[in-house]
């Protein structure tokens, strides 16, 4: 298998049928990160003039180096944690901006915390100010470490607000908080993805930024050992890219999403040891799995209800965990 860019972005088109953004003016927050990218990507190849904000603080400039010299594209350095102007007329605002990977929690929580506060409440005022549409991409970790598996919306959530993690977990909830007061107060069109784990081509595998997955690719295809956290019984819902930016596209478009909270997740459970094994199998390694103590508050189980999913957007994941490993393992190769 080669890893082809165009096919995902073909493969993302297809999926969302006759949903179409062209002509349509859109700012993206983090639009430069592993799905704020993507999400540039298909906006662009439709057809619609997007704006994208970022700091470059975990996302990556070379993600979006081939739409820079296209004239429906334009990006922006800039911290969404601080004011900015935008002399553009939008018709769409999403928030994607933030660090996510637990261990960029310790380094860098204050950073986390104002760009889901501050920088999603400037986000609202330019939607506010344009009477656009905003779209916020909220995460399974306001559920904590749930005691309802599989986890509907209308779960509360079990969250530590002191913990490791509560810099993400809280911040995520208070903007999810503030959000609803802005659909409340100023009758504001919103809509909130809750993502689960999502994984593929552009996910950072360096230092702190790796997660599970592109960590155990690098560790695998470098003879290294795979680094598993507690005995590797906890378990994820992954989505591949093309299927979780089907869904936030699906949400941000349909009419009768507006106000929607929805879980945009693949509803199959995979532990983190079967995952490192797969890892192992797809990558023909031979390195070792080696395990280690499990982080505080490191949540055990991760499983959605997607029935709102299906009944609202008509979405549901389409790409096997095998088929996505592989695409996303061609992906690492072609990039070294």
């Amino acid at each position: 298998m080669i890893w082809d860019y165009k096919k995902e972005v073909e493969a993302i088109e297809k999926n969302l049928g006759d949903l179409t953004f062209e002509d349509r003016r859109v700012l993206i927050t983090g639009g430069a990160g592993f799905l704020g990218s993507w999400m540039c990507d298909i906006l662009v190849h439709q057809g619609a003039k997007v704006v994208c904000v970022d700091n470059l603080a975990s996302g990556l400039k070379s993600n979006i180096a081939h739409l820079l010299d296209l004239e429906n594209f334009r990006f922006i350095e800039h911290d969404i944690s601080e004011p900015i102007f935008l002399e553009e007329k939008l018709d769409l605002v999403v928030h994607m901006a933030s660090r996510a990977s637990p261990f960029e929690f310790e380094h860098y929580p204050i950073e986390i915390l104002k760009a889901n506060t501050i920088g999603l409440m400037n986000s609202l005022e330019i939607a506010k100010k344009n009477q656009a549409r905003l779209l916020y991409t909220s995460t399974s970790e306001t559920y904590g470490n749930p005691l309802v598996v599989p986890t509907p919306e209308s779960y509360y959530g079990n969250v530590n607000a002191i913990g490791p993690r509560g810099c993400y977990d809280e911040a995520k909830r208070c903007g999810e908080a503030y959000v609803t007061a802005y659909k409340n107060q100023f009758g504001l069109d919103t809509r909130m993805a809750r993502i689960f784990n999502t994984y593929g081509p552009r996910m950072r595998f360096d230092g702190i930024y790796g997660r599970a997955i592109p960590r155990f690719i690098d560790q695998a295809l470098n003879d290294r050992p795979i680094t598993v956290f507690g005995d590797g019984s906890q378990t994820r819902s992954f989505t591949y890219l093309t299927d979780q930016i089907e869904g936030l596209l699906k949400l941000a478009c349909l009419e009768e999403a507006r106000g929607s909270v929805i879980n945009i997740g693949n509803d199959k459970e995979t532990t983190i040891l079967d995952m490192a094994k797969k890892v192992l199998e797809i990558t023909r390694s031979r390195s070792e799995i080696t395990f280690h103590p499990l982080p505080k508050d490191d949540p055990l189980r991760r499983k959605p209800v997607i029935t709102r999913a299906e009944e609202v957007l008509g979405w549901q994941p389409k790409v096997p965990l095998q088929d996505g490993l592989a695409r996303t393992i061609e992906w690492y190769k072609s990039s070294k």
